[in-house]
């Protein structure tokens, strides 16, 4: 394709349907004999997701390949069985009920939940994973185009440079600061992944920095977002995928 950015400043790829084979990179993988992991949480209110997001991970995602689910939720008793292909298996595993009232502490908290069952449990079950909202529904495939060691979705909503966005943290307190003169993409905390070494390192990091500027009385503006975006800052990703991997209905 000619008429979209493929390639980023640093020459990693920019993925969108249409600049890829999607035949040959399902033979690559294979060979590989691969698993990947999708990390998503239903707490409170958004049990109400579960149904939607899995039925259409399941026949959308990754389709063929061996893929574990795991579902995170305050409600496991709430969760209806879930018919799965035969390659993907879901795990359902219970999470205490936060009593944080406010939504960012919540979601920094999942940041901690991965790295710790990183360390626990996925680095020997699974080679690759991702994390997605679950509140998301799947309309088109999503396969091994998006499998690399560190990889970003650019945000829908700011799909400009980073520094010309005005969701960027730039109070330099921060640990997520991003001056207004650095920055390349906005990238949407919703969905992200990569090899399970490199989410280790990215989700040990943000909520290093997330206690740090708790510590220090500040909050970013955009919470778990913006400390990932802070992190990719200095850490670029070795692919990124176009805002239509996640794209907002509201658009």
């Amino acid at each position: 394709r000619r008429d979209v950015l493929v390639l980023t400043p640093w020459l990693s790829p920019i993925v969108w349907e249409g600049t890829f084979s999607r035949d040959t990179l399902n033979a690559q993988y294979m060979q590989k004999n691969l698993i990947t992991g999708v990390v998503t949480f239903a707490v409170k209110k958004y049990v109400q997701f579960i149904q939607g997001f899995m039925s259409s991970a399941n026949k959308y995602f990754l389709v063929g390949h061996w893929v574990n689910f795991y579902l995170f939720t305050d409600n496991p008793e709430q969760i209806s069985h879930l018919q799965m292909a035969p390659e993907n298996h879901l795990f359902v595993i219970a999470v205490q009920n936060h009593s944080y009232s406010q939504w960012q502490d919540i979601s920094m908290s999942h940041m901690d939940i991965i790295r710790r069952y990183i360390r626990s449990q996925f680095q020997y079950e699974v080679d690759y994973l991702y994390h997605i909202d679950i509140d998301v529904q799947l309309f088109e495939h999503i396969g091994v185009e998006i499998i690399d060691a560190l990889v970003a979705t650019i945000s829908p909503w700011q799909y400009t440079a980073c520094r010309d966005s005005k969701s960027c943290e730039t109070r330099t307190e921060s640990q997520a600061s991003i001056s207004k003169e650095e920055g390349d993409f906005y990238y949407t905390a919703s969905f992200y992944g990569g090899s399970v070494a490199e989410v280790y390192k990215l989700t040990r990091a943000c909520f290093k920095g997330f206690m740090k500027d708790r510590e220090n009385g500040i909050e970013a503006r955009w919470h778990d977002e913006s400390h990932l975006n802070g992190y990719f800052m200095y850490h670029k990703p070795t692919r990124l995928l176009f805002p239509e991997y996640y794209w907002d209905e509201e658009l």
